[in-house]
């Protein structure tokens, strides 16, 4: 049995491994036993509790389903797959053993896919196992999947009307390198898309991805290296307005595009 701050360092593991969602992320949580630290480290987190095999839960539902220090049985794996969503996250972290084949081939065997398997954590000595699979997309379409979240939140809210509580904007970085090929003293920084001269908002990254891609390829938007997360507070800071969640009428020819110095600083951890 793992000690209170294994168990801790654990699931704390276990939040980087959350999919991208919608504005809120629908998660089961089996036994209750993840619940808490997952709650306090997201707390965007929409969290149903469900104890055994019998769940009684809607079908192709929720973003992701997680289990801490349970056993893979086929009973677990098979309601979890039915459970999720096509493209949800199954993530079960192992407080004992180590990675290994076996566990990438039940994951296999039970029909999920992406299936990651490595180590729970450091700390500082390897410890835990944390396994990952995903329920099969339905279409092969990289526009219809990531749409299969977005489509999940509102076209056109405001900061008032929306409920969530993080913001994504398109950023341009300069210099436009990976975090870790960035030196401690290379300055940073950070332009966020504008239009028609409010900033350009998302209620999440999927929804941010689903306006980009038609937007790139209709040459209406370029240079966008990433997308940032915030926090609702910080965007009520934000010198301009904010257009959330815009339709995609609001690609018309006559949409003028600009950017707007952001600190880096402000950003939220990003989502996977």
């Amino acid at each position: 049995m793992a000690s209170p701050r294994t168990a801790r360092i654990l699931t704390e593991a276990m939040v980087k491994h959350l999919p991208p969602s919608a504005s809120r992320l629908s998660l089961l949580d089996v036994n209750g036993k993840a619940r808490d630290i997952l709650d306090k480290h997201r707390p965007d987190l929409a969290i149903t509790v469900v104890e055994g095999s019998e769940w009684g839960v809607p079908q192709h539902t929720f973003d992701a389903v997680t289990a801490f220090d349970e056993d893979l049985r086929g009973d677990l794996l098979d309601a979890a797959l039915n459970a999720l969503r096509p493209g949800g996250r199954l993530i079960v972290m192992a407080t004992t053993g180590d990675p290994d084949v076996h566990h990438v081939k039940t994951l296999e065997q039970y029909g999920y896919t992406r299936i990651l398997v490595e180590t729970g954590a450091e700390c500082p000595l390897p410890v835990g196992v944390l396994m990952r699979g995903e329920k099969p997309h339905v279409t092969d379409n990289t526009n219809a999947r990531v749409r299969v979240a977005a489509d999940q939140d509102d076209d056109a809210q405001t900061l008032e009307t929306f409920n969530g509580r993080y913001l994504h904007l398109l950023i341009r970085q300069s210099p436009n390198k990976p975090a870790w090929a960035i030196r401690a003293d290379e300055p940073v920084t950070w332009e966020a898309v504008t239009l028609d001269g409010a900033l350009l908002a998302f209620s999440s990254l999927p929804k941010a991805v689903a306006f980009m891609q038609p937007s790139i390829l209709a040459g209406k938007i370029g240079g966008v290296t990433k997308v940032a997360k915030f926090s609702k507070d910080t965007a009520r800071g934000w010198p301009l307005p904010v257009m959330l969640n815009p339709a995609p009428d609001a690609l018309t020819d006559g949409a003028t595009f600009s950017t707007l110095s952001i600190d880096p600083d402000t950003a939220e951890t990003p989502d996977e």
